[in-house]
């Protein structure tokens, strides 16, 4: 039985309580409170004991629409680049298939100065690609979940969203969406503000997420990622995320996967999951 993310206690994060999270280690300097009235009520003694760079992680608020909506689109617009040029790192066969390319481009027109500009061409293809499926996919997040945060994630039963708040500024988001079929719950939507980034804030998300599916009794937290970064794997994987299946044709929201998308535009999608309690 889940109950609503209005219903379950929540509490501060201390190091002592992480232990009951699996993948959590003990970190004292992030805290978790339901609210920022939460934050205000506490006595002047307390306000002295909290540490100036805490990271509350409270629930959101209809006035953090418009922060939280810029967070999730710079976030969003990050995966232009990566998606474009760290991407082909991950991807020998586009690497061997842009190199011929290349040498035809000398066979056919005998041009050196061609052949020194097709791999620019083709860079500035995948760039191109990138920006448009990245778009198409952020207009349609901002026109479904994103749009009205509170009906897809505050008032269903066992879902919830919550901001991450820093020297009273919002720095990050996360999501988690109730699945009553598999009783799992799935983390979504998690991104920090770039200029906050290397503070533990995307881990102190994550455990609100993971304390979140312990209280209301889920067999398992998923998620699925096509980040490009190295960094945001290992993330997962020290919340105690075990990588489950690895795919080369997942298809975003917005793709059309026609051939030039195709052949400029490649994605590795990624599922994650962390066991809690076996049903």
């Amino acid at each position: 039985m889940h109950f609503s993310p209005k219903m379950v206690c929540e509490t501060k994060i201390v190091a002592d309580e992480h232990d009951a999270i699996p993948g959590t280690k003990k970190e004292s300097i992030l805290w978790s409170t339901p609210s920022s009235s939460s934050a205000a009520a506490l006595s002047p003694a307390e306000a002295k004991l909290v540490r100036k760079d805490a990271v509350f992680i409270r629930e959101f608020e209809r006035e953090d629409r418009e922060e939280v909506r810029r967070i999730f689109y710079e976030g969003i617009m990050e995966r232009i680049p990566n998606s474009a040029f760290r991407g082909i790192r991950q991807q020998p066969q586009t690497q061997f298939l842009y190199a011929m390319l290349t040498v035809m481009c000398f066979v056919v027109t005998k041009s050196v100065t061609l052949t020194c500009c097709a791999p620019f061409l083709l860079m500035g293809a995948r760039y191109y690609y990138s920006s448009k499926v990245i778009h198409n996919y952020l207009d349609h997040a901002l026109h479904t979940d994103m749009a009205d945060i509170e009906a897809h994630y505050m008032k269903p039963a066992g879902s919830g969203f919550w901001v991450a708040v820093l020297d009273g500024r919002i720095v990050g988001i996360v999501a988690a969406q109730g699945r009553e079929d598999d009783n799992t719950v799935e983390l979504r939507r998690m991104s920090v503000d770039s200029r906050y980034r290397g503070k533990g804030i995307a881990k102190a998300l994550g455990r609100r997420v993971l304390e979140f599916a312990v209280r209301n009794n889920y067999a398992a937290v998923i998620l699925g990622t096509t980040a490009v970064k190295l960094a945001a794997h290992k993330l997962y994987e020290s919340l105690g995320f075990r990588q489950t299946s690895q795919s080369e044709n997942y298809r975003l929201p917005g793709m059309s996967r026609s051939p030039l998308e195709r052949l400029f535009f490649q994605i590795r999608y990624s599922r994650y999951r962390l066991q809690i309690r076996e049903e």
